[in-house]
């Protein structure tokens, strides 16, 4: 087990090497410059040129590069150009706001997306199936950021049960918290958790099939136990698995999100740095994002071995 984790800890090297490198290049090949974003539009030819002297852009992209990478093998992620401050401090501000919208928003998919699964496998070909599935197809089709802006004209502005936008910490305020989190939380996990609803009912059905099932109930066992100490147990497998892919979409969904609900997470810092040019802060910011993505996975990978003995043997 020490082995495959520390094998599956040295493959995310790469990975982070590539979306780093990437991600620079993308940044280099976009038009425009930060250099007027900062002098201004009445900027001089000369001024300009003298802040890209300052930032070091007037020197070639390998040069660039090779600077990069020396300051991120020390952790020195680079200064923002525009807010004047270090990158990993502008990320790690807005950094709760975002893994507190993804975690909620993966609880929740997860939970209901279970239960109605679990619902509709135990009800199959009826009206309760059909409209389960109904219903896990519609969280499919609609696009996250209409279906925020229906729960805000609902919930905020309708009823005036949650905020329209805006962020509470926790740590000032843990109910104003949750009521500012409630609906974009819930807008990002309704596409996730027909996804999860729709395997969960088909891994269902796979193992009410099986013979140990079948074994379970000629021994009489309570059908609740059957249903979720035995089939359910092996049909979540699966659902392990989707975690850890689910993670990074509801990493990327918080970007449409954060801006529907104004929330100053990590999504909108690096919306604002591209279309400012700033780059150190696009950079740093996907590689952070990134580098949470991966590790969850290998996370959920050690989780896969330990629910399901079969891996675990063959480590």
């Amino acid at each position: 087990m020490t082995r495959y984790i520390l094998s599956r800890v040295l493959s995310a090297v790469p990975v982070l090497f590539v979306v780093s490198l990437v991600t620079f290049l993308l940044m280099w090949l976009v038009p425009g410059d930060v250099a007027s974003q900062i002098a201004g539009p009445d900027a001089t030819a000369a001024e300009l040129e003298a802040i890209r002297q300052r930032l070091q852009l007037d020197q070639p992209i390998h040069i660039q590069a090779f600077r990069w990478y020396g300051n991120l093998l020390q952790g020195d992620l680079g200064q923002s150009y525009l807010l004047h401050r270090s990158v990993v401090d502008a990320v790690f501000e807005r950094l709760p706001v975002t893994l507190s919208l993804a975690f909620m928003s993966l609880v929740l998919a997860v939970i209901f997306g279970v239960l109605l699964g679990v619902l509709a496998a135990t009800n199959h070909n009826n009206w309760i199936d059909q409209v389960t599935m109904a219903g896990a197809l519609l969280g499919l089709s609609l696009p996250d950021f209409w279906f925020g802006l229906v729960l805000i004209f609902f919930f905020a502005v309708g009823m005036g049960w949650f905020p329209t936008g805006g962020y509470t910490p926790f740590t000032e305020s843990p109910l104003g918290w949750l009521r500012s989190m409630t609906l974009p939380a819930c807008t990002l996990a309704f596409t996730q958790m027909g996804v999860i609803a729709r395997m969960v009912r088909s891994s269902m059905l796979e193992q009410m099939g099986q013979d140990y099932i079948r074994t379970a109930k000629a021994k009489g066992l309570p059908r609740g136990l059957v249903l979720f100490k035995h089939a359910l147990r092996n049909a979540l497998i699966p659902v392990i698995t989707l975690v850890g892919i689910m993670t990074g979409l509801l990493l990327g969904g918080t970007v449409v999100i954060e801006v529907v609900y104004s929330l100053p997470g990590v999504g909108r810092l690096i919306i604002g740095a591209i279309q400012n040019r700033d780059y150190p802060i696009v950079q740093g910011g996907l590689l952070m994002t990134a580098g949470i993505f991966v590790f969850v996975n290998i996370a959920v990978d050690i989780l896969y071995t330990i629910v399901d003995p079969r891996v675990r043997n063959d480590r």
